[in-house]
């Protein structure tokens, strides 16, 4: 599979931009456990153009993340075309459009999956940006609207027209959020779409290696982008890769090999946000990782307030200790942050 000039091999596994997770120490550790593609927190364009802090970090990336793409939202076609020269300079491999996000805020002022509800909008954005970059312009979209305009299929042909080189498609509605299960028929109907060269990546319910397996073969999509599922299980895409090449499951993380992780992450954040950032944005994922261990309420309530990077280093040691080889179940837990997420 190709995106551009981007070689990504057989099978790529992609991680999802999740606003508030996928910062550069979460990436960071999804690199190490395999993940082929990753893209930046989605970025404002509205607040981009206006040097916004929060969304000019956004555009920080790093030569080891590579291929890695920055993702842009945005309504008005002028502040969108910008934003995407901004973020060309920042020299990503892939610059994503989101046209996803289903949440309220951004939904009805017409970004994100809004524009789903204006196709012809979204088609000359798409144009717009395409003709502004070098960079290959991909896109991540959802099935449609509602249950009354499943249109991805249209979608996407007129996408591809104006120069997009993948897509990935969630499989649901704007209308149905997160709710449901999701489908992936109009997926593979893409894929199976004579007219559609481009690579179609699928997106939604890929909590595990099994269902990986499924869909890429059930469906034939090029790629497949792991959103929620990722959130306390960033080793998840060794999993799916063990288990697409040897067709066996790995044997699950004990909370000794989670506590590595965690310190791994941990180390990075401090790095990359320094100590009193670093620490807040960690006590999320803390949660997620150590989810499903038994008696573990105290423990958990000092790693979510206390202030020491020392102290914090204690506590996961003292993890480790009790809990040992314990392997918790492994449930996904669903973010509240993954508002661009599967």
């Amino acid at each position: 599979m190709r995106i551009g000039e981007v070689e990504l091999g057989e099978k790529p596994l992609f991680l999802a931009p999740m606003e508030d997770v996928t910062d550069p120490s979460f990436r960071y550790v999804c690199k190490q456990f395999g993940a082929d593609v990753m893209y930046t927190e989605f970025i404002n364009a509205d607040g981009l153009i206006r040097d916004a802090g929060s969304s000019v970090a956004k555009l920080n990336i790093y030569d080891y993340e590579r291929p890695i793409g920055i993702q842009l939202y945005g309504h008005i076609i002028e502040s969108m075309v910008e934003a995407a020269r901004i973020a060309t300079a920042c020299r990503p491999d892939i610059i994503d459009i989101n046209f996803g996000c289903p949440v309220k805020k951004i939904a009805n002022r017409g970004a994100g999956a809004g524009m789903l509800r204006n196709i012809n909008a979204m088609v000359e954005m798409t144009k717009r940006i395409v003709e502004a970059t070098s960079i290959p312009v991909t896109v991540k979209t959802r099935l449609g609207w509602d249950d009354e305009s499943k249109n991805i299929v249209e979608i996407a042909e007129r996408l591809q027209d104006v120069g997009i080189k993948a897509i990935t498609i969630h499989g649901r509605t704007r209308a149905q959020l997160y709710k449901g299960k999701a489908d992936w028929t109009l997926i593979g109907a893409v894929k199976a779409n004579p007219r559609i060269t481009i690579p179609v990546i699928g997106n939604g319910d890929i909590d595990g290696p099994v269902i990986a397996g499924e869909m890429f073969e059930k469906h034939g999509v090029d790629g497949i982008m792991v959103g929620r599922a990722s959130f306390g299980r960033p080793w998840i895409f060794r999993e799916i890769k063990h288990y697409l090449s040897t067709g066996q499951l790995m044997e699950p993380l004990t909370a000794s090999q989670k506590v590595e992780i965690a310190k791994l992450h941990f180390q990075k954040s401090l790095e990359v946000k320094g100590h009193k950032t670093g620490i807040l944005e960690m006590r999320r994922h803390f949660s997620a990782y150590f989810k499903g261990l038994p008696n573990f309420k105290e423990i958990r309530l000092k790693l979510l307030t206390s202030t020491e990077p020392e102290v914090i280093e204690g506590l996961l040691e003292l993890i480790r200790s009790t809990y040992g080889d314990f392997v918790a179940d492994g449930s996904i837990n669903p973010s509240p942050w993954a508002d661009s997420a599967d």
